[in-house]
């Protein structure tokens, strides 16, 4: 490995499992201090664990992500331990599926509490620390290729990724001064625990890779070998920008089924 992160400290989100665990992964393997943030202490223990196994250092951080004290005080605690703050990666989000007509007010918001409202609290958080210790900095958003474009019986969701996208290009236009970079990456279907239940199925997973040019889903290394690359110096001159990692999905106006 090229150590590209060798002696950062980086902060993510939702990583228990799939991408948020994929991306801690690479992270560690490239030289950084992870902190795994998450709900739940035993699947974060489990990641934290595999890296501390292959050397790399890592540790758990119980807390939820649609509660702004919790969030807030997981950061800037992750910050006054090691000395600062290098990297924050905003992974965590919560969905519900329904048709619109039929969503209540409650679920509605619920795509939001965690997607948007985490985000910002978090990126907020980030943003003032990393101008505290001088300035440089890396800010890297999860969105989907469900705030690209309308995804049916999943408007809150896709609403929710929509505004994430462009909350991080207001981000990357104030933090430039800084020296502090935001970027967002787009997943498409990624094969992960959210997505598990339907790909199960034989012929939904089939149905699905049809419509995407590269003919199969994506997998969660892959989506963290970007949030990688962004959080990397490699992106020094990367501000604002939104990578699809999506086999190409958003690139075609319609697919011809084979």
């Amino acid at each position: 490995m090229s150590r590209r992160l060798q002696g950062k400290i980086a902060f993510v989100t939702g990583a228990g499992s799939g991408i948020g665990a994929a991306t801690a992964r690479r992270f560690a393997e490239e030289g950084a201090c992870v902190v795994l943030c998450g709900r739940n202490l035993a699947p974060l223990e489990a990641v934290a664990a595999v890296i501390r196994d292959a050397g790399g250092q890592a540790q758990a951080c119980v807390a939820d992500v649609s509660d702004e004290q919790a969030i807030v005080a997981a950061i800037e605690a992750t910050a006054k331990h090691h000395g600062r703050l290098d990297i924050l990666v905003n992974n965590a989000m919560a969905y519900s599926f329904g048709p619109v007509d039929s969503t209540s007010t409650q679920a509605w918001h619920s795509n939001f509490a965690t997607t948007v409202d985490g985000t910002f609290w978090a990126t907020r958080t980030a943003m003032a620390l990393m101008k505290a210790q001088g300035g440089g900095g890396a800010i890297v958003n999860l969105a989907s290729i469900c705030g690209l474009f309308g995804t049916p019986w999943m408007a809150g969701y896709s609403a929710a990724k929509a505004a994430v996208i462009n909350f991080s290009r207001s981000v990357a236009s104030e933090g430039a001064s800084s020296r502090i970079r935001c970027n967002v990456v787009v997943p498409g279907v990624i094969d992960t625990p959210a997505t598990a239940d339907m790909l199960a199925n034989a012929s939904t997973r089939h149905n699905t890779e049809k419509l995407i040019p590269l003919r199969r889903v994506g997998l969660a290394q892959e989506v963290a070998n970007a949030i990688l690359f962004l959080a990397s110096d490699e992106a020094s001159y990367i501000t604002g920008a939104c990578l699809p990692v999506d086999g190409g999905r958003g690139a075609e106006l319609y697919t011809v089924l084979e």
